[in-house]
């Protein structure tokens, strides 16, 4: 599991250092402060680990394997027009540096850029083994629409689309786990296909569909399909093929994207419930409704054990900073929750107003 990440003169970054919860990490912040890097820049450095693991025959760990495919993977993640794009900007050159520390140590590394680099990342420290399982990376939006053909396209075209969405969309379309883990695939999808009302199933066509429960037919393919229920059947997925499930690590960029209040308490139950079955979260998100959601949540006994960490980020003279803590209110005040707060504050008095007149 990711345990730490240090950044210097990162993108929006000055200097700073994250300590994530095994459980539930939760970063808040405005459009543009940089919630999205937070996500990106580890998952990045743990995709690459667990595809070089697999590649056949395996390597050992060694920087001139590595080096180069950690510019490729920054690159194609973030797609900058070149990689020192990712330097904090400054006068003059600058170096970006990045550590990315796991709960298994030989699998930390660390390594480093600078503002003139094109493709060209130096390892300072070198992991002794890869890691053993593939992070998932979710978007803002869901993927079940564009899956068909979307990963033949990808590896034949030229295409701007950030390579989250390549690797996201090859864990959609592996096979359904069976055998001993069918158990605790059951056990963990049986809230999620309650909350859709049916099941996922990809047909030999290429095409995701629900199936069964209250749709009202036989099955529906996924563009009929409310978009907050295709959010909640992308988890269903990735729980039925193992990519969430035991030691697994999921990055979510902003869960509560396009959907209704009704279906933010969905995800919001949803997380808690892959965080219990041993799955590390890391979330982005503006959403106070979210934010409360799950601080309710995380108070039933059935969630009080998760452990959860929350990071505020803040914009400040050296850059964005990263303020940490074991609950919301540890993290101090945010700006953008406080507009939230009085807006719902200005609704209710002039409701008063309106019904004392």
């Amino acid at each position: 599991m990711l345990k730490t990440l240090e950044m210097k003169n990162f993108t929006v970054f000055g200097e700073s250092k994250l300590d994530f919860s095994p459980g539930l990490n939760v970063i808040i912040g405005e459009n543009g402060s940089g919630k999205t890097h937070l996500l990106k820049l580890p998952y990045a450095a743990m995709a690459l680990s667990a595809e070089l693991r697999k590649k056949k025959p395996p390597s050992p760990p060694s920087k001139k394997l590595l080096q180069p495919d950690m510019a490729e993977k920054l690159i194609n993640v973030f797609r900058p027009e070149g990689l020192g794009r990712l330097v904090r900007r400054k006068q003059g050159r600058n170096r970006c540096e990045a550590r990315v520390g796991f709960t298994k140590p030989r699998c930390d590394l660390r390594f480093s850029f600078a503002t003139q680099s094109k493709s060209d990342v130096v390892v300072e420290k070198l992991p002794s083994e890869w890691l053993d399982k593939a992070p998932v990376f979710l978007p803002p939006r869901e993927l079940l629409t564009i899956y068909p053909g979307f990963l033949s396209l990808y590896e034949e075209r030229h295409l701007e689309f950030e390579e989250t969405w390549r690797d996201t969309c090859a864990l959609l379309g592996a096979s359904a786990l069976k055998g001993p883990h069918a158990h605790k695939i059951k056990e963990a999808l049986t809230p999620l296909e309650d909350a859709l009302d049916g099941r996922i199933d990809l047909h030999k066509n290429g095409r995701f569909y629900l199936k069964g429960g209250g749709v009202g037919v036989g099955s529906m393919e996924m563009p009929l399909v409310a978009e907050g229920h295709r959010k909640l059947a992308m988890l269903a997925r990735l729980i039925a093929t193992g990519s969430l499930l035991d030691k697994g690590c999921l990055f979510w960029d902003e869960p509560e994207s396009n959907l209704n209040p009704k279906l933010i308490r969905e995800i919001s139950r949803a997380l808690l419930h892959i965080c219990k079955n041993g799955v590390q979260v890391v979330a982005a998100t503006h959403s106070l409704f979210l934010l409360r959601e799950l601080d309710m949540l995380l108070k039933e006994e059935r969630f009080a054990n998760i452990r959860r960490r929350y990071f505020a980020l803040g914009r400040g003279e050296a850059g964005v900073v990263v303020q940490q803590g074991g609950s919301v209110e540890e993290v101090g005040p945010l700006t953008l929750l406080d507009e939230q707060i009085m807006q719902s504050d200005r609704f209710l008095s002039d409701q008063f107003l309106e019904e004392s007149a």
